[in-house]
């Protein structure tokens, strides 16, 4: 932590490829630059890989074109102070722009604002709320080189059994979740209930609802930073790792989306029991996933959530009420009437989540669709429904191919992300694991 007497200080923050911050801290005496727009950065950030790597080799986005500038321009709705900072100390999100002024076609924030517009021209406009998972650990993480829950939640070095809506578990890491509380308070987060989960030290955290889909991104990265902030305050670590134990829960980042027209009705509102616009658009969610899977699981290790039997979906499918499938419809009747997506990894990027997730209702509105018969509680889904796939490599494939993706995100940033995220998944399986080592070796 910064010690007391260090000067207050800006943070210009942009959002990189994989939900990574990125960004420069300025002293306060030179603020003004900060909104005059002037604060630049290679636009390469934008297209860094989760090691830092530009790819310059790959993408032809960097030193192969003389590794240009870009403009940070700030966000002045996101505007924030920092708790954990020394007082005074403030940070804002930016988009990344070109020189010529226009919205870098890699920046996340510029692809859904985009996208926003889509719906703006049609008089619409999503309403949107996340809920957060995240586990707690221990911060000796990099000395052990693998994760352990704190040891208050722990009984001779195991843990304290499952943990679900367990106030003692909150209990054992109040100072800590107050600590977060507080801090989202302090930057007006509109954060809700916080609930144990089932792995030891798992927490959700939700967002209420906004409508304001850039907004409600936002808001999600901060609750991250503060996690992962707060954490450090008290000497643990917060990781939002889709699946940091093999034999505990993962966790997800479920989003609840609404759509509401320029008189504030709820144009999902199944109005006389007749839900054909509601079904049409969980349909166009459910025909662009398999596409999209690529945005919902970012890594390797995000695969490792969809097992048959836990909460996370294995199948394209949707139900009214039931937390087993991909798409969950809550309330189908009234102004809560909205859908649920809940497939996705806490380690997603929330800008492209939520692009991916409203491309899908958007292609609902513009169609009639029939996502088919809804999953039951206790019942298999119809035969024929498709599946998420579990492997990172057909993912990348397959979001690489798609037209809608093309469509959505924009023709350059699908080769940019699926080229990047290709060199990852390759990565993955040239590497040769403990696991091959202790099953293959011995016995091959």
């Amino acid at each position: 932590m910064a010690s007391d007497s260090a000067p207050p200080r800006i943070e210009i923050l942009l959002v990189g490829m994989n939900g990574d911050l990125r960004g420069k801290q300025i002293p306060l005496e030179a603020e003004k630059k900060v909104w005059d727009g002037t604060v630049r950065l290679p636009s390469s950030t934008q297209s860094l890989d989760i090691w830092g790597d530009d790819n310059d080799e790959i993408t032809g986005l960097s030193m192969t074109i003389g590794d240009p500038d870009g403009l940070c321009i700030p966000d002045k709705r996101s505007f924030a102070p920092m708790p954990w900072a020394p007082e005074g100390s403030t940070q804002v999100l930016a988009t990344m722009h070109e020189m010529d002024g226009s919205p870098s076609f890699m920046d996340p924030r510029a692809i859904l604002a985009a996208l926003l517009k889509r719906f703006d021209e049609r008089g619409l406009t999503p309403v949107v709320a996340t809920e957060l998972e995240f586990y707690v650990v221990q911060d000796d993480w990099r000395e052990t080189g693998r994760p352990r829950p704190p040891a208050s939640l722990m009984y001779r070095g195991e843990p304290n059994g499952f943990q679900l809506y367990d106030m003692s578990a909150v209990d054992a890491l109040d100072d800590y979740l107050q600590t977060v509380r507080a801090w989202a308070k302090a930057q007006d987060l509109p954060a809700d209930a916080t609930t144990a989960e089932f792995g030891p030290g798992q927490f959700e955290i939700n967002l209420l609802h906004r409508a304001d889909a850039l907004a409600a991104a936002d808001d999600c990265i901060y609750l991250k930073r503060i996690a992962e902030q707060a954490a450090k305050k008290h000497g643990l670590k917060s990781t939002c790792m889709a699946k940091p134990y093999a034999d505990h829960a993962g966790s997800g980042l479920h989003v609840h989306a609404s759509i509401i027209d320029r008189d504030g009705n709820n144009v999902l509102d199944a109005k006389g029991g007749d839900p054909v616009r509601l079904k049409s658009v969980c349909a166009g969610m459910l025909k662009t996933m398999r596409d999209a899977q690529l945005i919902f699981a970012p890594f390797a290790n995000s695969y490792r959530r969809f097992q048959p039997g836990s909460f996370a979906p294995v199948d394209i499918d949707w139900g009214y009420g039931h937390r087993g499938t991909a798409v969950r419809i809550p309330d189908a009747q009234g102004p809560a009437a909205r859908i649920e997506h809940r497939v996705a990894g806490a380690d997603v990027n929330p800008y492209l989540l939520l692009t991916a997730i409203l491309g899908g209702m958007l292609l609902g509105l513009d169609e009639t669709l029939d996502p088919g018969p809804a999953t039951e509680p206790g019942k298999e889904p119809a035969a024929g429904t498709k599946k998420l796939t579990h492997d990172f490599l057909t993912a990348v494939e397959e979001f690489s191919a798609s037209p809608f993706i093309a469509d959505v995100f924009g023709a350059r940033y699908q080769k940019l992300y699926g080229d990047t995220k290709r060199k990852e998944a390759i990565t993955y399986l040239r590497t040769v694991s403990d696991f091959d080592y202790q099953t293959y070796l011995p016995r091959i």
